[in-house]
C-alpha cells in the first residue's frame, strides 16, 4: 500500500489500495464502496399527504413516545384578546368538512394568512382569533438510507416501527378549526380572511357566520335580553349566568348592585 495526497479531498491522506479514506469516510474499493455511519444520508421530511387520513389510534407524546419535535404552531390566541364580551358581537368559524389529520405546519400557515389579511384591511385591534384545534398526534417515519450501496445496509421491513417526525391534529366533520370574533362592520373582511386560510388545509372546509354572541354560548337575541335584565355578568371573552338560586342575601345584594 502507498500513501498519496488526494486532490479534491481537502488535502487529507487516503490509502490508495483500499481500506480507509480519511476525507469522506469511504470504505473499500470498486462497486462495494460504502459510507460510514457518520456520513449516512437520510431521507428528507415526508409530505403531509402521507399522513392525511386518520387510520391509527391517537399516539400522543408520552414517556413511551419520546424525542417528539415541537409543533410549528405556538400561538393559538391572537389579536385583541382582552376585548370585552360586549365589544365583539360577531363570530365567524372555519369548520372542517372531513375526518382527517392536519399538520401543525398547515395550522401555522392558516393562522398567519388570516391574521395578515385582517391586520392589513381592518387593523390589528379589530378582531380576536383563536385556533381551536391542537396538534397532539405524533406521526412516525421509518428512515431509509439513500446513499450509494445503501441496499446492503438497510434491513427493509425488519424493525420498521418509525421514529417521531411531526405532529398533526385529528379533526372530525363539523369541528371548528378557527374562530374569529369582531364587530359587525368587519364581517366581509373576516369572511375573506378565513376563505384564504382554507387553501392552507387539505380536504374541504366551510366558512360559517355564527348566530352566537362572540365566543359565548348564547344567541344574539338571548344575550341582549339577558344582558338588559341583569342576568349576565361579563367575564373576559365570556359571561357568567347569574342564576336565581342560592341564599336570599346573595340575591338581594346582586339586585342592589345591578340597580346601582
Amino acid at each position: 500500500m502507498t500513501l498519496c495526497s488526494a486532490i479534491g479531498l481537502e488535502g487529507r491522506w487516503v490509502v490508495a489500495d483500499g481500506v480507509k479514506c480519511g476525507g469522506h469516510g469511504i470504505i473499500g474499493t470498486g462497486m462495494g464502496a460504502r459510507t460510514t455511519g457518520a456520513e449516512e444520508d437520510k431521507m428528507g421530511r415526508r409530505p403531509a399527504r402521507c399522513y392525511r387520513y386518520c387510520k391509527n389510534k391517537p399516539y400522543p407524546k408520552s414517556r413511551y413516545c419520546r424525542g417528539v419535535p415541537d409543533p410549528k404552531i405556538r400561538i393559538f390566541d391572537l389579536g385583541r384578546k382582552k376585548a370585552g364580551v360586549d365589544e365583539f358581537p360577531l363570530t365567524v368559524h372555519l369548520i372542517s368538512d372531513e375526518h382527517e389529520q392536519i399538520s401543525s405546519e398547515a395550522l401555522e400557515a392558516a393562522r398567519i394568512t388570516a391574521n395578515k389579511y385582517i391586520v392589513k384591511m381592518a387593523g390589528k385591534d379589530s378582531f380576536h382569533m383563536r385556533v381551536r384545534v391542537h396538534p397532539f398526534h405524533v406521526t412516525r417515519m421509518n428512515k431509509m438510507l439513500s446513499c450509494a450501496g445503501a441496499d446492503r445496509l438497510q434491513q427493509g421491513m425488519r424493525g420498521a416501527f418509525g421514529k417521531p417526525q411531526g405532529l398533526v391534529a385529528r379533526v372530525h366533520i363539523g369541528q371548528v378549526l378557527l374562530s374569529i370574533r369582531t364587530k359587525d362592520g368587519n364581517k366581509a373582511v373576516v369572511t375573506e380572511a378565513l376563505r384564504r386560510a382554507k387553501y392552507k388545509f387539505p380536504g374541504r372546509q366551510k366558512v360559517l357566520v355564527s348566530n352566537k354572541w362572540g365566543f359565548t354560548k348564547l344567541s344574539r337575541e338571548d344575550y341582549i335580553v339577558a344582558r338588559q335584565a341583569g342576568m349576565l355578568q361579563p367575564d373576559g371573552c365570556y359571561v357568567k349566568y347569574l342564576a336565581e338560586k342560592g341564599p336570599l342575601k346573595a340575591f338581594f345584594d346582586r339586585q342592589e348592585r345591578l340597580a346601582a
